[in-house]
């Protein structure tokens, strides 16, 4: 028990951004045997440490931006929403995977409490070809991939979002929309007004 006590605090140590989204092998120092061991990283274990990782705080802000603004790091995998006063909230978030990823600048034209989702034609297809079948509408609801919560970026097709899998947070896995743990969505919902700015970088 004490040994699987030090691998489990070993393991919560190391960074998400080097996991990968199903499963990871992780090589950790385990003080018992005194020697590096490799360590299977179930969908569980990867949710455990991406909460503690990413944990919503209050911070310092020393940037331009007005309160309001959601400022979006995807190299980070940080969001983070501007306050008065110099202060921000800050939220840990998955984002787009490889090919998946953009920039710019947005408005929120939108907000939906437990949205439905309509995945694009293009999706499916593309899903398809992976032997992956997606609805072309699923109703919202916990299963829902969409979350508690969504923020519509301007016209564009992405979002950011709730998820259900908390593994992914911390993770390049998306089809370019922001990831949040349910609990921070809501939280930034309740902050956020229909036509606030959104930067990505």
């Amino acid at each position: 028990m004490r040994r699987l006590t030090f691998l489990f605090a070993a393991v919560a140590a190391i960074s998400l951004s080097f996991l990968m989204p199903v499963q990871a092998q992780e090589r950790v120092f385990d003080p018992v045997s005194r020697s590096w061991i490799k360590v299977q990283l179930t969908r569980d274990m990867a949710a455990a440490i991406a909460k503690r990782k990413y944990k919503r705080r209050e911070v310092r802000y020393t940037g331009s931006e007005e309160p309001g603004t959601i400022i979006i790091d995807t190299g980070e995998r940080t969001l983070t929403y501007v306050l008065p006063k110099g202060r921000a909230m800050l939220y840990g978030i998955g984002v787009g995977r490889e090919g998946f990823t953009w920039q710019g600048r947005e408005k929120i034209t939108r907000k939906a409490k437990w949205p439905g989702w309509t995945p694009p034609a293009e999706m499916r297809v593309r899903e398809a070809k992976a032997g992956r079948k997606i609805p072309a509408y699923m109703p919202g609801g916990e299963d829902n991939p969409l979350g508690a919560r969504a923020l519509y970026l301007g016209h564009t097709l992405y979002r950011i979002h709730g998820t259900n899998e908390d593994w992914s947070i911390g993770y390049q896995v998306s089809s370019g929309c922001i990831r949040m743990f349910n609990e921070d969505v809501i939280d930034l919902y309740d902050r956020v007004a229909v036509g606030a700015p959104v930067v990505v970088r």
